[in-house]
């Protein structure tokens, strides 16, 4: 498989299913998804979702087995404090001002019995 002309990697097909998951799962909970892949020098935040008066920025991660741990144990001090500056990258960005915030974890694993969907919320 191939995108412009480049070889796809098989976690980053996993990678994409996930967010699709994710964001599937997030607009299930009544979420309103406001960006997906943002991404400015810095970085790239997953998703970018409004619950009621929140902002929220999530961070996903999807495995497709437990062999190196669930997937949300993969989210890092080191990649939480990266969205966090990516936060306010997309806050200096936007045209509104936001109050409150949330940073939540969707964490997705592809079983061969299907899907494990856990939603980690106000992880900072």
């Amino acid at each position: 498989m191939t995108t412009k002309g480049w070889p796809v990697a098989v976690k980053d097909v996993l990678g994409r299913f996930g967010e699709d998951v994710a964001a599937a799962h997030l607009e299930g909970e009544g979420l309103i998804l406001v960006a997906r892949n943002w991404r400015c020098r810095e970085g790239e935040i997953d998703i970018v979702a409004v619950d009621g008066d929140v902002l929220v920025f999530c961070e996903v991660k999807t495995r497709s087995s437990l062999a190196f741990g669930s997937p949300a144990e993969a989210v890092s001090a080191s990649k939480l404090r990266r969205l966090k500056v990516l936060a306010a990258r997309w806050l200096a960005d936007s045209p509104r001002v936001w109050i409150d915030l949330r940073f939540d974890v969707v964490s997705v694993l592809r079983t061969p019995n299907g899907l494990v969907v856990d939603h980690l919320r106000a992880v900072l």
